[in-house]
C-alpha cells in the first residue's frame, strides 16, 4: 500500500504517535523506538475507539485499565497520553528519558498519569492485568446490584515476545483461564523480534495461540497490524466474550514504516539515527525536518476529554442512584477506596494469656488475628500458594474465588510467581484493602521481582511467610530459609516485621495496616513460648525493651522472632553469673529505624557498647544495631533434615551459646553449658568435590 496517499485523519494521528516515537528516542540518544512504531495502529484503536477512560480523572473508579506490558516501549503509551488529553505536555515528551521528568524509560506508577502500573521486568504487567482482573470481579460481586452496576470495566493490555517467553505469564494465564476472567482483553505483538534477534532462534516452534487456548482463554489472530477494521472486529469480539479472558495475537512488523530498520533486532533497542529517522518519515509523506510536529486536527481528533467526561457523568448519575438505594454499602465503598482499615479494628485484635497458653506458633496466632479484623478489611482478598493449611492464611467463611464465585480465598495453586505480580495488581487497581499472599518464607525467592516491585510503586500489599527459619524441622535445608532476612530487608521501602511470639503478631498485623507500602510478615512453624502481652504494644515502634537490667545493663541481648525467647532465657542464664542484661525485641528493623533518636537511644542505649543479636539466619548486617565491639549468634550455613529443636541447638541457636557470646564480650573466662556439637553436615573434603 503506498503510505502517501494515506490521508485520513485517523492515519495522520498514527503517524503522529510514530514520529513522536522517532523523535522522542532520537533526541533522548537511547530507547526502544520499533514497538512503538509498529502498535501505532493498535494503540490508536484501543484509546480511541474501546477504552472507557476520562483524561481529566485518571483515577475515576470504573475506567477501563490500560497496560503497556512490553514497558520498554513507553513512549507508545505516553505519546497515547499526550493526544488523548492528559495531563501529559509535548515538552514531557521531548524530555523523554531524561532527569526529572514524567516520562521515564519505563512507564512507571504514581509518576504518570495514566500510566496504571509500573512495567518493565517481562511479563510482570501481563500477571498484574489478571490480578486488577480478579479486583474488578471481586468488587462487582460485592458492590453491584440489580438494577445497579456501578463497577463493570475491562483491563486492556499490549504483551509482548518477551512478556509469553517469561513463565510468570505463562502461571498468570493459567490463574486467568482457570477463573474464566472475562473481562480481560490482551493484544500479543507478534513481531518476531527480540534483542538476540529473530524468534526464529528462540520462540517460534511454540504455537502460542494453542497454549492459551489450552489455558481457557478466547484466541483470535489479526494478520496485519496496519489493518484498523480487523483490530476493531477483533477487539469487539473479545469484548463480546465475557466468558474467557482473550488474546488477540497480531502479526506486526517492528519499525514500520523504516525502509532499512524495520524487521530488525536493532530496532528494537536503539535509536534509529537521523537518516533512518528522515526517511522514514518521507515514507509517511511527512517533512523529515519537522520534530515532534502534530497537527491542530490530530489533537482534535484524538482529544478524548469530552468523551471520557460523558463516560464518567453517566457513571456518576448511576452511582448516585446506587448511594441513595444502598447507604450502607456506599459508606463501605468510600472508606475502602482509602485502602484501609475499617476504624475500630484495633480492639478486636486477640491477645494471649502466657498462663493460659504457653506456647503458639505465630502462623497459628496470624490465623485468629486475621479472623479478628476480617469484618474490617471487607475487600482484602489473598491466599497461599497451594499452603493455606499450612500458612494458615485464609477468611474463615470468605468463600473460594471461582468463576461462579468471587470469594475471598484465592486458591493460586503453585505460583508463587503470579500469586506475587497478581497481588500487586489487585492492589494497584484500587478499593482493595491490603490483598495479600502468602507461603514459605523460602519461596518467597520464586516472589522476589513481584515484593521488589510493590516496594518500588509503594503498594499496599501484605507479603505473610511462614515456616521462617531452620526451625521448622525435618523438610530439611530445601526449605529452611538462612539468607533470606537479611535478604528481604535488603529491598528499599519494605517493611520487614518478625513478632516474638502470638501477642507481638496482632502488633505485626497492627503495624501492616499503618504502613505505607508493602509489609512482609515472617512466622513460625513451630510453637514458640507467649510472652506477657503488656510490653507488647512497644513492638509497634519496631523495638522495645522486652526484659530490663536492674540499672545500666552489662550488656544487651536483641533479638528478632523466636529468638526473642533465646535471648530471655539466657538473660536468666547471664543474670546467674552476675551479669545484668537487657533483652530487647526488634521485629522490625524499618519502623525502628524511622522512630526519633531519643526513642532509638532509649532502647539501644549508646553509653552500652557490649550488645550480642540472635537470628536464626546469616548475620550479615547486624553491625548497624551491635556496633564494632558486638557479637552475633546467627547461621552462615545451610541447615539439615533433622527436629527443629535439635538443629537449633546443633547450630548454636540455643540460650547457653548466647550467655557465652556475651561472656566472651564482657572478658569473662565462664562458660555456661556445652558448646555447639560438630555441625549437623560434615564439611565436604575437597578431594572428594569437583575440580
Amino acid at each position: 500500500m503506498d503510505l502517501k496517499t494515506q490521508t485520513s485523519v485517523a492515519r495522520r494521528s498514527i503517524d503522529a504517535v510514530r514520529t513522536l516515537a522517532m523523535d522522542a528516542v532520537q533526541k533522548a540518544g537511547n530507547g526502544h523506538p520499533g514497538t512503538a512504531m509498529a502498535l501505532a495502529p493498535l494503540a490508536y484503536t484501543i484509546y480511541t475507539r474501546f477504552l472507557r477512560h476520562n483524561p481529566e480523572n485518571p483515577d475515576w473508579p470504573d475506567r477501563d485499565r490500560f497496560i503497556l506490558s512490553a514497558g520498554h516501549a513507553s513512549i507508545l503509551q505516553y505519546s497515547l497520553l499526550h493526544l488523548t488529553g492528559y495531563d501529559l505536555s509535548l515538552e514531557q515528551i521531548t524530555r523523554f528519558r531524561q532527569k526529572g521528568s514524567i516520562t521515564p524509560g519505563h512507564p512507571e506508577h504514581f509518576m504518570t498519569p495514566g500510566v496504571e502500573t509500573t512495567t518493565g521486568p517481562l511479563g510482570q504487567g501481563f500477571a498484574n492485568g489478571v490480578g486488577m482482573g480478579m479486583a474488578e470481579r471481586f468488587l462487582a460481586d460485592r458492590y453491584n446490584r440489580i438494577g445497579h452496576d456501578v463497577v463493570d470495566h475491562r483491563t486492556f493490555a499490549i504483551c509482548s515476545d518477551g512478556d509469553l517467553m517469561e513463565g510468570v505469564s505463562n502461571e498468570a494465564a493459567s490463574i486467568a483461564g482457570q477463573n474464566a476472567l472475562g473481562k480481560l482483553v490482551y493484544y500479543y505483538d507478534d513481531n518476531r523480534i527480540t534483542i538476540d534477534g529473530t524468534t526464529a532462534i528462540s520462540f517460534d516452534r511454540e504455537d502460542k495461540g494453542k497454549r492459551f487456548e489450552a489455558q481457557g482463554w478466547h484466541v483470535q489472530h489479526v494478520a496485519d497490524s496496519e489493518d484498523l477494521d480487523a483490530l476493531a472486529e477483533a477487539t469487539s469480539n473479545a469484548i463480546a466474550e465475557e466468558e474467557r479472558p482473550s488474546l488477540i495475537i497480531v502479526r506486526s512488523h517492528i519499525a514500520y514504516p523504516a525502509p532499512n530498520a524495520m524487521d530488525t533486532a536493532a530496532a528494537h533497542g536503539s535509536a534509529l539515527g537521523e537518516e533512518e529517522v528522515r526517511v522514514a518519515k518521507e515514507a509517511l509523506g511527512l517533512d523529515p525536518d519537522a520534530h515532534f510536529d502534530v497537527p491542530d486536527e490530530v489533537y482534535d481528533h484524538m482529544d478524548q476529554k469530552p468523551r471520557g467526561r460523558e463516560l464518567e457523568e453517566e457513571w456518576n448519575r448511576r452511582f448516585a442512584a446506587w448511594r441513595e438505594e444502598f447507604p450502607e454499602l456506599a459508606e463501605e465503598w468510600e472508606q475502602v477506596q482509602s485502602g484501609d482499615p475499617i476504624h475500630g479494628y484495633e480492639e478486636k485484635l486477640p491477645k494471649w494469656d502466657p498462663s493460659e497458653t504457653e506456647k503458639l506458633a505465630t502462623r497459628k496466632a496470624g490465623a485468629a488475628v486475621m479472623d479478628a479484623f476480617k469484618d474490617y478489611v471487607p475487600t482484602m482478598i489473598g491466599g497461599a500458594a497451594d499452603l493455606v493449611n499450612s500458612t494458615s492464611t485464609a477468611f474463615s467463611g470468605g468463600g473460594i474465588f471461582s468463576p461462579d464465585n468471587a470469594g475471598r480465598n484465592i486458591a493460586w495453586g503453585i505460583r508463587e510467581h503470579a500469586m506475587g505480580s497478581c497481588v500487586n495488581g489487585i492492589a494497584v487497581h484500587g478499593g482493595m484493602v491490603r490483598p495479600y499472599g502468602s507461603t514459605f518464607l523460602i519461596f518467597s525467592d520464586y516472589m522476589r521481582p513481584a515484593v521488589r516491585l510493590s516496594a518500588l510503586m509503594g503498594v499496599k500489599v501484605a507479603w505473610i511467610w511462614t515456616h521462617d527459619s531452620v526451625g521448622l524441622g525435618e523438610d530439611g535445608p530445601t526449605h529452611q530459609p538462612i539468607e533470606h532476612y537479611m535478604a528481604l530487608r535488603a529491598i528499599p521501602n519494605l517493611t520487614v516485621i518478625r513478632p516474638a511470639d502470638a501477642n507481638e503478631t496482632s502488633m505485626a498485623w497492627r503495624s501492616t495496616f499503618d504502613t505505607d507500602g508493602p509489609v512482609a510478615i515472617l512466622l513460625t512453624r513451630q510453637n514458640v513460648p507467649v510472652l506477657d502481652p503488656g510490653p507488647a504494644e512497644g513492638a509497634l515502634r519496631g523495638a522495645y525493651v522486652r526484659a530490663d537490667a536492674d540499672g545500666e545493663p552489662d550488656v544487651i541481648l536483641i533479638g528478632t522472632g523466636s529468638e526473642v525467647a533465646v535471648a530471655l532465657e539466657a538473660r536468666e542464664l547471664l543474670s546467674e553469673q552476675g551479669i545484668s542484661a537487657r533483652v530487647v525485641s526488634m521485629p522490625s528493623w524499618e519502623i525502628y529505624d524511622a522512630q526519633d533518636q531519643s526513642y532509638k537511644d532509649s532502647v539501644l542505649p549508646p553509653s552500652v557498647e557490649a550488645r550480642v543479636s540472635v537470628e536464626a539466619g546469616v548475620p550479615t548486617g547486624w553491625e548497624r544495631y551491635i556496633g564494632f565491639r558486638g557479637r552475633s549468634v546467627g547461621i552462615n550455613r545451610y541447615g539439615a533434615s533433622a527436629p527443629g529443636e535439635d538443629l537449633l541447638q546443633e547450630l548454636g541457636i540455643n540460650p547457653e551459646n548466647v550467655a557465652n557470646e556475651a561472656l566472651d564480650l564482657l572478658g569473662r573466662s565462664e562458660r555456661i553449658g556445652e558448646e555447639p556439637g560438630t555441625p549437623a553436615v560434615e564439611p565436604t573434603d575437597p578431594s572428594e568435590g569437583h575440580s
